[in-house]
């Protein structure tokens, strides 16, 4: 079991022992903070949903109305006219054969990947190399497209993407410490409403089983969320 600081250990003894309402919770997380940076808000959630199930499955993306606080640096895979109308609207890297042997080499340093469907073609056999790293474009996330332009637009703005792990866990940043409460309150909704409704058909009884909003450093705290 990992260590935690006094900090941490201090946070923990004043935090509500029961789930609380979002508004409580972003209220108590905002105003424990354990670490002297600006810390990421994320929430945690366990699902009832069957993750060896392909039917179970939950992914989707949502946009933020207040964004991250992130910069999010996008690489596109594009050539000709597409490769231009991505590089206008403010991708950090762009190309096509060239910079599919970057990547090959190893170089993965950017946070959302977007691809034509033509680049697709190559860019499948990165799997290797972009797959254990969630950075596959997929055409569910709007990250394989012709209009790359729109695509980067709405990742710089604020757009995430939520996908359910092999252990039926989804966790989903949506703000800064520093952002006004309300702020927080309102994106982290907004992530709510869209895992509701990506609900399978498949799953029965209780969706969400547990929920928590904790900051990087911080101490989780149980949220009450109804189905």
């Amino acid at each position: 079991m990992a260590k935690h600081g006094k900090k941490y250990t201090d946070i923990v003894k004043v935090a509500p022992k029961e789930a609380v309402s979002l508004d409580e919770a972003v209220a108590f997380v905002k105003a424990h903070p354990a670490a002297k940076f600006d810390e990421t808000i994320e929430l945690g959630m366990r699902m009832g949903c069957d993750p060896r199930k392909s039917d179970q499955m939950i992914r989707g993306t949502v946009s933020l109305p207040h964004g991250t606080g992130k910069s999010v640096r996008v690489a596109v895979f594009a050539g000709g006219t597409a490769a231009d109308a991505a590089r206008e609207a403010g991708a950090d890297f762009v190309g096509s054969d060239d910079l599919i042997e970057k990547v090959k080499g190893g170089w993965t340093d950017f946070d959302v990947a977007i691809a034509t469907p033509e680049a697709m073609q190559e860019v499948r056999k990165l799997g290797r190399q972009l797959g254990p790293r969630g950075l596959m474009p997929n055409p569910k996330t709007g990250t394989v497209t012709d209009d790359t332009a729109a695509a980067v637009k709405a990742q710089k703005a604020g757009k995430v993407e939520f996908r359910m792990d092999r252990q039926g866990n989804i966790c989903v940043m949506f703000g800064k410490l520093s952002f006004d409460a309300e702020k927080l309150v309102e994106n982290a909704n907004a992530i709510i409403g869209a895992i509701r409704a990506e609900r399978p058909a498949a799953v029965k009884g209780q969706f969400f089983r547990k929920v928590c909003v904790s900051s990087t450093m911080g101490v989780p705290v149980k949220i009450d969320i109804r189905d």
